[in-house]
């Protein structure tokens, strides 16, 4: 195997490089596309930088997403703590036939068709928003005017939310994906929505609606795997999107050329969404478990080896993307692996690509003025050991 090495999991960013990974992946993505890596309780993990190689794992069956082998961490030593399986319902941390229970009867519901069917809906919810931006006059933060409210209504509707309820749910969810946040207050916000979601279910029971929880009713799932499942789809629906649509945007003021050609042709949504996710990868890095020694490209893998897949450097391989740190709008080599890819590739992709198509030309349309409200060196943005990479606010101003 390689004899590069990490001397530990880098979690900071160069200053004046927010999209750009942290410097020592993208050197360990120079040297090999695998390095060894130590953790903090003394276990060899690897860290694989490389696109093929990332690629090439999250779809081998003999690699494990499940919860209780995750018993290593590179910043956190855990001692001799027992990691328990993932609860009934969140599949996104079990493997194949589990996940599959879950995941399958929800599959139908988030096809390409159904989710196209919902871009007039997302329409009007930007509309709706980018109008009372409007109304209410420069400055605005960006986050909590525009980037949170239109997938928080639409994955609401979808999971048959009442949205008046996001207060009592939306706060506890950014506490526990937000990478700031203490154990005790974490298990709280945990709990909390695990209560809301209880309350939720039951009520689905007692009189169903039209929405995808009361849909899977007439299944053999129970309650608690219901909760399970809502859980997941609401978290990914509120925060992975909401952070692409602020960060996405922090890139595109960046980058005024692009952003111009964004605003020239509204035929570029498509390919501008694909890039920012590419060159984003707000969702920067996946775990994986050896469950036997494997041999990939070359490189021995032995049994119980923790892998941290960086989609990160993966999405910035040179040898898959030409001028990788290049944010190009009009770059045609597709295949990212911001969506991650085998049998967990993310299940809302399709709904987070209507949402990003319709909502980011839209802003960029209505304020062509639209720019920073501080410099760029002073947008706070979430802290690297965040599972969803983000901004925390960006104040925004235009010319009224």
């Amino acid at each position: 195997m390689t004899e590069h090495a990490l001397p530990a999991l880098p979690t900071e960013r160069r200053p004046g490089c927010p999209f750009d990974p942290p410097q020592e992946l993208v050197e360990a993505r120079e040297h090999s596309p695998i390095s060894r890596l130590p953790f903090a309780d003394g276990h060899q993990g690897l860290l694989v930088t490389g696109y093929d190689l990332a690629r090439s794992i999250l779809a081998d069956p003999r690699f494990s997403s499940r919860k209780e082998l995750m018993k290593h961490h590179p910043t956190i030593d855990y001692g001799d703590i027992e990691v328990p399986p993932a609860p009934p319902g969140e599949f996104l941390l079990m493997d194949d036939p589990r996940h599959a229970r879950y995941r399958r009867p929800l599959v139908g519901k988030f096809t390409v068709r159904r989710m196209r069917l919902l871009t007039e809906r997302v329409q009007q919810i930007t509309a709706e928003h980018l109008d009372t931006m409007e109304q209410a006059g420069p400055p605005a933060d960006l986050v909590t005017a525009f980037a949170k409210p239109i997938p928080a209504i639409m994955i609401c509707e979808l999971l048959g939310v009442p949205y008046e309820d996001r207060g009592s749910f939306q706060d506890d969810i950014d506490t526990f994906m937000n990478g700031e946040t203490s154990d005790e207050d974490l298990i709280a916000a945990y709990t909390a929505v695990q209560e809301y979601l209880a309350a939720l279910v039951a009520a689905k029971r007692a009189g169903p609606t039209d929405d995808v929880l009361s849909d899977l009713l007439d299944s053999d799932l129970t309650d608690e795997e219901l909760r399970g499942m809502a859980l997941i789809l609401l978290a990914a629906g509120l925060d992975t999107t909401a952070n692409m649509l602020a960060l996405g945007t922090f890139a595109l003021l960046e980058n005024p050329e692009q952003l111009a050609a964004l605003r020239a042709d509204p035929a570029l949504a498509g390919p501008a969404v694909e890039e920012l996710l590419r060159y984003l990868s707000v969702a920067k890095q996946f775990v994986r478990v050896a469950l036997e020694d494997v041999e990939l490209g070359g490189h021995p893998i032995k049994a119980g080896t923790t892998v941290i897949l960086s989609l990160g450097t993966a999405n910035r391989d040179p040898e898959r993307f030409p001028g990788p740190h290049r944010l190009d709008l009009r770059r045609q080599d597709g295949g990212h692996l911001a969506f991650g890819h085998g049998i967990h590739q993310c299940l809302g992709q399709q709904l987070a690509r209507v949402e990003l198509r319709v909502a980011l030309p839209a802003l960029v349309q209505r304020f062509p003025t639209l720019r920073l409200a501080v410099p760029a060196e002073q947008v706070a943005l979430r802290p690297e050991i965040a599972d969803i990479y983000g901004v925390k606010s960006l104040p925004v101003t235009w010319d009224a």
